[in-house]
Parts: structure tokens; sequence; C-alpha cells
């Protein structure tokens, strides 16, 4: 073979692939053109990812549906996954690589409030809408006009608790645990402070823990001493198991009262007969009644072997079906155009409750569901209204 042929069989191949590699481009830019990318940021290991796993469950059953449906504005969407650990730093660096790297026009996540505070600042600067399904504690939506969240907040939820358990209940005596060192822990224990004050309630102990701990004697010693009705747990699942079972070693028989940090089987797993009575504030339950939830649970159950469906399953969903909307109504996939649409959102019927956003983007949900552990399983004690804008 001499070199003229040589070199025609080389240049022949290198014209095949570079027509190849065009080809696979137009194809990829295609695909791109036809997606809606959405981020999930959230744990999926570690010691929260009881949170994340299921939001991210919702999120992509959501995502289906509205994708089986045509999709939004003739485009499909794409969840867009990553693992933030439950820690800070990785929840910044997902977030700049969800914006960067894979070019999604809104992030839902974080579950927990201290890391949708980390990666709210990032996302408002580079104009990427971010909708927690999760965080319910202050100092979310402060940080621009493309943050939001479609959860019960804890300004809302803690005060109509109150007024439940001092009209309802009978409760007068209170004693907290606020776990130093978890930024929606102490922002939900200073919630609940400031909205005892005036309803006829005493604050009798007000107990110091951290995230982690394991001996919770002490605390529980100097609490028993004061004899309250119900005790305020505003930490997680992992430390509100073991606080009940020192409680309960130590002969105090006041239960538990938290928000949607204690709800997780594994608070019923860790803490087993006593957590019995322990209750918690969502906004979800799959024994609420209105059609579109009972909807839900039904395709939840089918779609995962009979398993019902919890707050964070709800919410994750609730996310993308609030985005999809909020992107019909605004005919645009941009975040700079749709962020005004989902902030001009009023009564949409989520599955997790009917669902407004104030003039300050923050969600008010109805109604508030108050769970109980009661035969080793959450049951709905109580559906108590919260006033609708």
């Amino acid at each position: 073979m001499n070199f003229k042929k040589i070199a025609a069989l080389l240049l022949s191949g290198a014209l095949a692939m570079s027509v190849t590699a065009g080809c696979k481009k137009k194809e990829e830019a295609k695909s791109a053109a036809d997606t809606i990318k959405i981020g999930f940021l959230g744990a999926l290991t570690g010691d929260v990812a009881m949170f994340g796993k299921p939001t991210l469950e919702g999120m992509k059953m959501a995502a289906e549906e509205v994708n089986a449906a045509g999709g939004v504005l003739g485009k499909k969407i794409e969840i867009v996954e990553a693992d933030d650990r439950g820690d800070k730093q990785e929840g910044a660096s997902v977030t700049q690589k969800l914006i960067s790297r894979d070019n999604v026009v809104a992030i839902v996540g974080d579950p927990t409030t201290g890391i949708t505070k980390v990666a709210a600042p990032i996302a408002q600067k580079a104009g990427v809408v971010l909708l927690s399904a999760g965080a319910t504690g202050p100092g979310v939506v402060e940080n621009g006009d493309f943050i939001y969240r479609d959860t019960l907040l804890d300004s809302v939820a803690i005060p109509a608790c109150i007024d439940f358990f001092a009209k309802d209940m009978g409760y007068k005596k209170v004693a907290i645990i606020t776990s130093d060192n978890n930024d929606y822990s102490v922002g939900l224990s200073q919630t609940f402070r400031d909205a005892a004050k005036g309803k006829g309630i005493e604050i009798v102990a007000d107990e110091k823990v951290k995230d982690g701990d394991k001996d919770f004697s002490a605390q529980i010693t100097n609490i028993k001493a004061k004899k309250p009705d119900v005790i305020f747990f505003s930490g997680y699942y992992t430390e509100g198991a073991l606080i009940m079972k020192e409680a309960r070693k130590q002969g105090l028989k006041a239960n538990m009262f938290g928000g949607d940090g204690l709800f997780s089987p594994k608070l019923i797993e860790l803490g087993g007969d006593a957590v019995e009575g322990t209750m918690s504030a969502l906004g979800f339950s799959p024994e609420q009644a209105s059609p579109v939830t009972a909807k839900f649970v039904e395709a939840f159950k089918k779609k995962f072997n009979g398993a019902e469906p919890g707050l964070f399953d709800a919410q994750g969903y609730d996310a993308i079906m609030l985005l999809a909307d909020a992107m019909k109504r605004a005919n645009s996939i941009d975040p700079k155009v749709f962020k005004g649409t989902l902030a001009q959102t009023k009564k949409f019927e989520g599955v997790s409750g009917t669902i407004s956003m104030q003039a300050n983007r923050e969600p008010i949900k109805s109604p508030l569901a108050l769970l109980v552990v009661k035969g080793g399983k959450f049951t709905l004690k109580a559906k108590v209204p919260v006033k609708m804008d």
C-alpha cells in the first residue's frame, strides 16, 4: 500500500469520526433543548438521609407523572440528583455543581434548614430558583427573590399547636430541650418560646443538648423535678428517641412533642415503647381526606409495594408540581421569569395541603396534621386548621 492510499484512508477515517462526533453533539444539544433540568439537594447517606431519600422519591414520582402527561411546554423534566450527606460544606459544593455543571433551572432542597441557608445565597446569586421541601426555620427566603419553600412553617405550626394543647389537652407546664448545634432546633425552640407568651403555658425547664449526644440523664433529671405536662424537643428523631428512653427509665411520664424533625420511622425503631405518645406537627398526613391526597397515596402505595407516603415524599412531589405549574403559567422555563408566577401561587391544591405564597414568598398551608406514635406507628391525632389568606 502506498503513502497516498494510507493518507486517503486516514483522512477518510478522521472525517467519519468528525461527522459522528458532530452528530452526537447535535443529538445531545437537541436532548438538552427538550429537557428541563431540576436539581435535587439533600442527603442520601448519613444521619439526615431519612429526610433526603423520601424527598427525592416524591420528586421523581411527580416528574414521571408530569412527563407522562406531555411534560411542561413540550419538554420533559429531568431530575439531577446529588448527595450532600447532610454536610453544609458539601451542600454548598453540590449547589454550585448543579448550577454551573448541570445547568439546572431550579433546585429542590435541602430538606433541612441549616443546609438550605447555605445553598440559598448561592442560588440567589446565580439566578436559579431554590425551593426547599422541608426547611421550616427562619432565615431562608430572606436570601432573595429566587428562594422559596413549600413546607409548613414553624412560625405557623407551633402557635396553632400551642393553642390546641392549651385548650384541648389542658397542658400548662412545658419543658424545652434544644440541640444547640442545630440551626433548625435553635430556631424552633425560640419560635415555641415566643408563641407560648400569653397562652397560659409556663416553660418550667429549658435544657440544652447537642446533635450526636448519647447521654441525656442530667437533662432528664432536671426536667423530672419540674413535673412538666409535656416535653418540647426541637431536634431530630435520633436524639429524640434516646431522650425518651432516658425519660421512661427515670419514670418521667410526660410525652414528647416536636416538629417534622421527629417524624421518621427511625424514631420508633430507635425508641421502641419509649416513644409511644410522641407527637409531631407536620404539613401532611396520609389520612388527610382531600381527593388530591387520596389519589397520591393510592399511586404511591402502588409504586412502592403498599408503603404509605410520608411528609417528605409529599413535599418533594408538591415541589415539582409547583415548579411545573409556575412554568406553565409563565409560559417559560427561564427562572428569571417563572419565579414571578411561583410567587403569585394561590390556593394550589397540593398533596400535602392547600398552598398559597405570601408576599414574602413564604407558604401558608392548611391543614396542619398533628401526628402521634400509637401502636408502633404514626397516626393522625388531630387536623388543626390554619387560616389561609
